[in-house]
């Protein structure tokens, strides 16, 4: 079952029943996530990322803007 079949799904679903699942969701995600650990390459991006936004934090895009290309794109 692909991501879409499951949203379709979803969809049916009251919206208390929703942000139950919502909650059931993030609160499964949140007890594997304990379990997380950064690899040494994942580390090495993060740290050349930050330094990059330090030498250039104009590049930088603000949340807003990523938030409202998304939507654009994905309604």
């Amino acid at each position: 079952m692909t991501t879409q079949n499951i949203l379709e799904e979803v969809r049916k679903l009251s919206l208390d029943d929703r942000r139950v699942l919502i909650h059931d969701i993030i609160k499964s995600v949140e007890e594997e996530e304990d379990d997380f650990e950064l690899t040494d390459e994942l580390k090495a991006e993060l740290l050349r990322s930050q330094e990059e936004h330090q030498t250039n934090p104009n590049d930088a895009v603000p949340w807003e803007v990523v938030k409202a290309e998304l939507n654009a794109k994905y309604k």
